[in-house]
């Protein structure tokens, strides 16, 4: 049998076990049980007359058991007490500290493992005696479980009250227990009660910081306690949206939010409306596509990105790649193999950097390294490289990407093709990766597998299969021209990444960075003189490389300098994209056309290129008001990251039309003059 319905089998007899356990400790003796740990009542220090005297009741479960919350969740039982105080005394409600999640056979459990305190504040009466010890006792019955065991325990806690004017030195161990007790929150929170779903709005400021929030609900058997949730922002609201499980309807709802660490907030919820919309920060909506999809869409961009503009300039590399595969099946194979293993690395490489780089607070997407000046200026000096290279200045073994049978070349190849290949979102990849930001690691960095496999898929297929390896030109001398005339577009690359140096860092910072690119070409040339007499060349490279690359490496930095223009002027003199210009042209009452872009996105700029820089198009917007805005993303921007997260998109292009009135429409990632138009004149 298998352990994990050894432990549902266990859950379902202790379910049973606990329907007698009350019944039974009511009938007998209040014997004491505490085999499976330990509990003691203190006292935090004296109290005065007419104050308020605060008591832990800490616990003390052996190592690998756990006790519970007040809503244990799916399975357990929570602390119930019945206190034994004098005449005219009283007991408050009992304080915990922020639980952990504990999730075995598809139950979640809400437990406390290892040494906690329960806060409760005892009030004393203006009568008490200074300098009398009043004894009080609380009668407790809790749960300690193991993975596979639970045994109920139950004892009466004993201890003593000082009452004196003074109330003294308090037990140093509150401090530490006090800390641990989430806050109230001052102000109440709103929940509403949908068909299948509660959704809670909670006073949270904007400026809190979640690392991995989590509510628990205190009214039992409300919520689906194992069902995901769903988190977003709207200003000073934290809405959470939790599947429900009964048909309760409370008056009020109470729980602890967990923001991460241990830390947490106690709030109160009560009837009135919840916000709509906001940021989407933590879970998966609950109308996102299932993950299958997810897969399929990832896939199918990384298809669709074979033949999407932003890959053009590394179209050289895969065509060589194409007619080496040609020349026998047991290579064939290798290449294909080689070249997707290369493919897939780099595109989980970048998605485990760009989630890794979130985790940690930064706001990136996808592509954010072609944000980054000094990989731009990499990108350069490769593409240099691979021009001359494919000119015929110089050959490199191991990387040259016209020699047969070398995996490592093909390995290489599919390394640079995913790095440099994905600064854009393409259709069906929007979904996939928008999803992948706020998926867990392990499905998110699926995906990015599925979008790496998608993009080498074509020469996957062409390295297994022979029908295909058929139809391709046979290798000869055609391939030392066509190696040559590859050049050409890999020059063109290298132009189009000065340029976007330039809009990077300056005109100071590209005009330094092509200093370099002169070293690195003449270092080239001679390695390519050597070669060809037949000589040791690659030290050659190092000495005369070494001098233009430390300066590179101090002039740089020092000469980096954000250009203060933005993007290239549009004919329809369009806004600056912020949350709140976008509001104003909302508010207007006309329709808005958002749209953003970066220097470094081809797709971008062809769009922008046949669609949007048109003038039948300008002349449509004119006719139709259209309030045209723009947001450049060619430079790290927080505020254009956090919108795109919020619209679910990774990365750029991102469109949208706003209809006045209405939430904004996304438009394909492909746009045509026509359907620009359109929108226009509707």
């Amino acid at each position: 049998m298998r352990a994990s319905t050894i432990r549902l089998f266990a859950r379902l007899w202790l379910m049973i076990l606990l329907a007698c356990a009350g019944p039974l400790h009511a009938q007998g003796p209040r014997a004491e049980n505490m085999d499976r740990g330990s509990a003691e009542l203190v006292a935090e220090s004296a109290a005065a007359p007419g104050g308020e005297a605060n008591v832990a009741i800490r616990f003390e479960p052996l190592p690998g058991w756990h006790g519970y919350w007040t809503n244990p969740g799916d399975a357990g039982r929570g602390l119930t007490l019945e206190w034994q105080l004098p005449a005219g005394w009283s007991a408050g409600e009992p304080q915990f500290p922020v639980p952990q999640r504990l999730t075995i056979a598809g139950l979640m459990n809400h437990v406390f493992e290892g040494e906690h305190a329960v806060l409760v504040p005892i009030d004393v009466p203006a009568s008490a005696e200074p300098g009398r010890g009043y004894p009080i006792a609380v009668y407790g019955e809790w749960l300690t479980c193991s993975d596979t065991l639970c045994v109920p325990q139950w004892a009466t806690l004993r201890g003593e009250i000082r009452v004196a004017a003074d109330t003294g030195e308090a037990d140093p161990r509150f401090a530490q227990w006090r800390a641990s007790i989430p806050p109230q929150l001052d102000s109440d929170g709103r929940f509403e009660l949908t068909a299948s779903t509660l959704r809670l709005a909670i006073p949270v400021p904007a400026s809190m910081a979640l690392q991995d929030p989590h509510v628990f609900v205190e009214t039992l058997k409300l919520v689906d306690y194992a069902a995901p949730q769903v988190f977003r922002r709207t200003g000073d609201w934290l809405v959470a949206e939790i599947p429900l499980k009964g048909g309760a309807e409370p008056e009020a709802i109470g729980g602890i939010l967990a923001l991460g660490d241990g830390n947490g907030v106690r709030f109160v919820a009560r009837p009135g409306e919840v916000p709509g919309g906001g940021e989407l920060i933590a879970g998966v909506a609950s109308d996102a596509p299932p993950l299958w999809t997810l897969l399929l869409g990832a896939l199918a961009g990384g298809l669709l990105l074979n033949i999407m503009p932003c890959v053009f300039p590394i179209l050289s590399i895969k065509a060589l790649s194409l007619a080496r595969a040609g020349e026998s099946q047991a290579q064939a194979r290798r290449e294909g193999l080689a070249y997707t293993a290369g493919v897939v690395l780099a595109c989980v490489a970048l998605g485990a950097a760009m989630l890794a780089l979130r985790a940690a607070g930064e706001q990136v997407g996808w592509a954010f390294q072609l944000q980054s000046p000094g990989v731009v200026v990499f990108l350069l000096l490769l593409a240099v490289g691979i021009t001359a290279n494919f000119a015929g200045v110089f050959e490199l073994p191991s990387l040259s990407m016209t020699r047969s049978g070398e995996p490592a070349s093909a390995f290489s190849t599919g390394l640079l093709a995913a790095f440099v290949a994905t600064p854009c979102t393409g259709p069906f990849m929007a979904a996939a990766l928008g999803a992948a930001l706020l998926l867990p690691p392990i499905p998110a960095l699926v995906l990015f597998a599925a979008l790496g496999l998608g993009l080498a898929l074509p020469f996957l297929l062409i390295g297994l299969v022979p029908a295909l390896r058929s139809m391709l030109p046979k290798p000869g001398a055609w391939m030392a021209k066509f190696r040559k005339a590859m050049a050409i577009p890999m020059g063109l690359t290298a132009l189009a990444l000065v340029w976007l140096t330039a809009r990077l860092g300056g005109q100071g910072f590209a005009l330094f960075a092509l200093v370099v690119v002169a070293g690195i070409v003449i270092a080239l040339l001679v390695v390519g003189r050597l070669q060809r007499a037949g000589k040791l060349a690659w030290p050659a490279f190092g000495l005369i490389a070494a001098p233009f690359l430390l300066f590179g490496a101090f002039a740089l930095p020092s000469s980096y300098q954000v250009p203060e223009e933005s993007s290239a002027e549009s004919i329809h003199q369009p806004q600056t994209f912020s949350e709140a210009s976008l509001a104003e042209a909302r508010a207007s009452g006309r329709p808005v056309f958002l749209w953003f872009t970066a220097d470094w996105c081809v797709t971008c700029k062809v769009n922008e290129s046949v669609a949007i820089e048109r003038e039948a198009t300008k002349d449509a917007f004119e006719e139709a008001g259209v309030i045209s805005m723009v947001g450049d993303w060619t430079r790290p921007d927080p505020a254009i990251t956090a919108f795109l997260n919020q619209q679910g998109a990774a990365g750029v292009p991102l469109y949208l039309w706003y209809e006045p009135g209405q939430e904004g429409e996304q438009l394909p990632q492909v746009l045509t003059a026509e359907m620009l138009i359109e929108k226009a004149r509707r």
